[in-house]
């Protein structure tokens, strides 16, 4: 969990200092790894677990060949009209081939589809584990690739690979953001729901710290990876805009294509350090080409040239990205001002309002004893502002019209109870002197 900038874990028990409070709707220890003092952000979620061996009996042939032509395996001949001879890319495939079946029409097909995904899972071929995740779990293919000088006997120092690993991760959660709504910033605003869109995301092997695949799932990640085809490709453009006649404009109008802050960022992480990057896209083949979308993506290419335009427009959106009035529900986890009584602060657990997960709201005299009275009755508060883009949209300014939000008895009942175990917490919370 982010700590406001100003503000320090409490030391002493007098009144100016500044708060922390057990979050009453959150039913966890607050001294626990993840209460309300701290813990972590959520855990990265962009690597994720072995995909489970495609079956057989529900592998289609046609998705396999096109797979196996996809990651570079050459076709060889074979039977016309019942099955193919492949063979894997590069040196040393010598005396090593698959036998794909044409279609499912005929009496071995099954068994012929068996030994070629027997053949794959054996295969020392880089690619044969793309194309086994592939019929596994039906996906959209993103390739990442950096032209970067190699390491000692071609390995890759770990900065570099953690670089793409990185921008790879920046980039498919600035796709999710965008998946959320159009904003040239995003800052704290649905983070967590794009995060937790990608938990089923795959990631392949980064030889050498110059590429890397991942496998979006077409149930959960299709829309990802079309808002991130479209965005690519206008942030290209705008770029090309930039470059050729000095005017951001084209940035304004990309952010509609899914172009912001985030993405600039993403891209600016992707191409630092190298002499060029590039970004692919391929479709399932089982599930079709996304409306709107072209067949066979060509991969998007950015160059250390492109870096001064793209880091304009970031700071272009930072800047320009409105303030947004809400109206939000919260539970008052944090608490501080200056002295026994005059305005202060408080920090709420986000639980309606705004797609962020925390907020800071800075409050008068009387606001922040509604607050503090309403978290001592075990109750969130509702609060109207705007919320401020400097800072990530984790601040609410012009803050009006606090109130206790009521609850059921049962919810109460349970809000009550987590205060009485906690009652240390609260000597203080209403300035003690006011």
């Amino acid at each position: 969990m982010m700590r406001w900038p100003s503000d320090e874990p409490v030391r002493s028990h007098a009144s100016h200092t500044p708060i922390d409070l057990p979050d009453p709707l959150s039913g966890a220890d607050p001294l626990s790894e993840g209460g309300a003092f701290g813990g972590a952000e959520p855990p990265d979620r962009f690597d994720g677990g072995a995909a489970p061996g495609p079956d057989p009996a529900r592998t289609d042939p046609v998705v396999l060949g096109a797979l196996l032509a996809r990651h570079g395996w050459r076709r060889r001949g074979g039977a016309p009209g019942r099955y193919a001879r492949w063979t894997p890319p590069g040196p040393g495939s010598r005396g090593t081939s698959l036998l794909v079946p044409e279609s499912r029409a005929f009496p071995d097909c099954e068994d012929l589809l068996a030994e070629a995904l027997t053949a794959l899972t054996h295969s020392a071929a880089p690619s044969a584990r793309e194309v086994l995740v592939g019929l596994a779990v039906p996906s959209d293919e993103i390739r990442w690739w950096r032209d970067v000088p190699p390491g000692p006997s071609g390995a890759a120092e770990w900065t570099v690979q953690e670089q793409l690993r990185t921008a790879a991760r920046q980039l498919l959660l600035a796709g999710a953001l965008a998946v959320r709504g159009r904003a040239g910033y995003y800052g704290a605003r649905h983070r967590r729901q794009a995060q937790e869109s990608l938990d089923g995301v795959l990631v392949g092997p980064a030889p050498a710290g110059r590429e890397l695949t991942a496998f979006l799932p077409v149930t959960t990640g299709r829309a990802v990876a079309v808002r991130l085809h479209h965005a690519l490709s206008a942030a290209r453009e705008a770029t090309d805009y930039q470059r050729a006649t000095g005017g951001m404009e084209a940035f304004d109008s990309a952010v509609e294509a899914g172009v912001s802050r985030e993405l600039t960022e993403a891209l600016v992480a992707l191409v630092r350090g190298t002499e060029g990057a590039r970004v692919a896209l391929a479709w399932a083949p089982g599930a079709g080409v996304p409306e709107g979308c072209a067949a066979r993506p060509e991969p998007v290419e950015f160059s250390p040239g492109d870096l001064p335009a793209l880091r304009e427009a970031g700071k272009r959106y930072l800047r320009d990205e409105p303030s947004v009035p809400v109206r939000i529900t919260g539970a008052v986890i944090r608490m501080r001002r200056a002295g026994p009584g005059g305005d202060g602060s408080v920090r709420l657990r986000v639980l309606a309002g705004a797609e962020i997960p925390h907020v800071r709201v800075a409050l008068d005299e009387e606001s922040y004893r509604v607050a503090g009275q309403a978290h001592l009755l075990g109750l969130p508060i509702r609060v109207v502002g705007r919320l401020e883009s400097r800072g990530g949209f984790r601040r609410l300014t012009d803050a009006s019209g606090v109130v206790p939000v009521q609850v059921d008895e049962a919810e109460r009942d349970r809000l009550m109870k987590s205060l009485q175990e906690n009652l240390d917490y609260f000597e203080e919370v209403c300035g003690g002197g006011d």
